[in-house]
């Protein structure tokens, strides 16, 4: 039920930390994460829960002690606001990866509150989890902050960046797209693999894809067997992963960022007989986060997204449950257009 998700929370925020910054939230992206939260399909969510955590603003006021942050400056806040600061995931540059993460949303702060997300007006974090936003990005662009980051990273890490490679991308969603996008800036051939025929054109012609795999169809999967360095699956759904596989090279790899919570049968002959690797991906450190808008700021690279009013919420949740978006909601938060 999503009948409580009416308009964005405020509340006495203040920037009340040394290091805290507080700004004015003004665009915030809707999320497939944020549903299962408000549906509670992992069992964890805790209500009353405020979802949120593609997340752009203007900072209107600053602790004593930061230093990288002022007012006015145009930020963001993406999927964490915490971490333990000490590990050697944090030492690192992968607060992401962190046993002590602290999510935007449905998190537990180090005193025992729990953190509220950017369906909000004011958002309060300690600077190191704040990111510049680039001037030339538009702030409607605010799910860089998630499903950029989500795809870049796995792009990133694993090797899969490099001039003249084949990338496939598993489903053509708000992950998906960007998917595309970066693997086109980073100068990769692009198949986009879907089940549904009706994503070809808008693969081919508006986002640029080199090809389309219908994957219901064995002869177009037989045609692109051992073709491919790397491909990023964004589907959150239950699907076979024997046709992919095949789809790599030997030494390919297969990283999975769609959030299916049930297991998947993994065939293991496959892996073995040509050096495959299956790997998970999720989100990217602040430093990462930082980096990939800057990217995205120098190669003029956006989502696709369709802006509405905080009050059109609740319908853009159901919308997004039937897959009715190009490709992301962000809502417009201070903007209530009584029309929902």
């Amino acid at each position: 039920d999503t009948s409580g998700v009416l308009s964005p929370f405020n509340f006495s925020r203040r920037a009340t930390g040394e290091k805290d910054v507080q700004f004015k939230v003004l665009y915030c992206g809707i999320c497939h994460t944020d549903l299962h939260f408000i549906k509670n399909e992992w069992g964890v969510t805790r209500y009353p829960m405020v979802p949120g955590h593609e997340i752009v603003g203007v900072v209107t006021e600053v602790g004593t002690k930061v230093e990288k942050f002022k007012v006015g400056d145009k930020v963001g806040v993406g999927y964490m606001v915490g971490s333990c600061r000490k590990c050697a995931s944090c030492d690192n540059d992968l607060e992401n990866y962190c046993p002590g993460q602290i999510p935007t949303a449905n998190g537990t702060n180090s005193n025992g509150t729990v953190t509220y997300g950017g369906y909000s007006d004011i958002m309060v974090s300690d600077e190191h989890f704040v990111v510049h936003w680039p001037e030339n990005l538009p702030m409607e662009a605010a799910p860089l902050l998630c499903a950029g980051i989500t795809t870049y990273s796995p792009l990133k890490y694993f090797g899969l960046d490099k001039p003249g490679m084949h990338i496939g991308v598993v489903g053509l969603g708000g992950l998906g797209h960007m998917a595309v996008k970066f693997a086109k800036a980073f100068g990769a051939k692009v198949t986009v693999i879907s089940t549904s025929i009706g994503k070809k054109d808008e693969a081919l012609q508006h986002l640029g894809a080199d090809l389309f795999v219908l994957s219901s169809q064995p002869q177009e999967i037989q045609g692109a067997l051992n073709t491919m360095d790397g491909i990023i699956d964004t589907v959150s759904a239950d699907h076979p992963l024997l046709p992919l596989l095949g789809m790599l090279k030997p030494h390919g790899k297969l990283v999975m960022v769609g959030a299916y919570v049930k297991p998947l049968q993994l065939p293991v002959f496959p892996l073995i007989l040509g050096r495959k690797l299956v790997a998970g991906s999720a989100i990217g450190g602040v430093k990462e986060t930082q980096e990939m808008l800057d990217f995205a700021s120098k190669h003029n690279i956006t989502p696709d997204v369709e802006v509405v009013p905080m009050d059109y919420v609740n319908t853009a949740v159901h919308r997004l449950l039937k897959s009715d978006v190009k490709y992301r909601f962000v809502l417009d938060i201070g903007n209530h257009s009584n029309s929902a």
